[in-house]
């Protein structure tokens, strides 16, 4: 009777191990969720809104080293990408690709310029009219800065509150956790509810 019992726990612990093993594989190497704490993608994406990354699409990286063993693909401008804050690698953050490596960016009165012609996207929104000089600080000026290989310069949705590549820099391929792909919970902290018309949107 005991061994039977003991039988028992020992697979009882074995499939918990495996489930243990299963989940950090698929977390590190193919799919993770994350949340949204701030407003610099609004509207595309609304704080306390859940999603899941493809960690898969960039390559796979051994964890720890960020060295890519098996690359898959390369970012691609209009990614919504998730990656290592380059200023505090505690820290993850959330932006849209605009320039890839070997272009040219450049920022006049808001407007964004790549290799100089002017790139205009659906998703950029601009909520405040003060235009600031780049004397002042680079979120309305900025460059001409051309990006570095394996590397890709970010910005916000909500362009005009948005901390991203205008101030700190470019991002490393090397530092890229994966794409934003879907929606799978939303909460609206306000008014304490779900945004059921949120669940399941794709990202774009």
């Amino acid at each position: 009777m005991s061994i039977k019992k003991k039988s028992a726990i020992r697979e009882y612990a074995e499939a918990i191990i495996i489930a243990i093993i299963i989940a950090l594989f698929i977390r590190a190497f193919i799919v993770q969720a994350f949340k949204i704490p701030s407003g610099s993608m609004k509207s595309t994406l609304l704080i306390g809104d859940h999603l899941l990354v493809n960690k898969f699409i960039y390559g796979i990286k051994l964890p720890f080293l960020r060295k890519t063993i098996i690359p898959v693909s390369e970012p691609e401008r209009g990614d919504v990408i998730v990656f290592i804050y380059p200023l505090d690698r505690s820290k993850d953050f959330i932006k849209r690709v605009i320039a890839l490596p070997g272009d040219t960016v450049e920022i006049r009165n808001k407007n964004i310029f790549i290799n100089g012609k002017e790139y205009k996207d659906s998703v950029g929104s601009y909520t405040d009219p003060h235009i600031f000089p780049a004397s002042a600080q680079p979120r309305d000026n900025f460059g001409p800065a051309t990006v570095p290989k394996d590397h890709v310069f970010v910005m916000g949705d909500n362009r005009d509150h948005s901390y991203d590549s205008r101030f700190w820099g470019f991002v490393p391929y090397k530092d890229l956790l994966g794409k934003a792909f879907i929606i799978y919970w939303s909460w609206n902290g306000e008014s304490h509810g779900l945004r059921w018309s949120r669940l399941g949107q794709i990202i774009r």
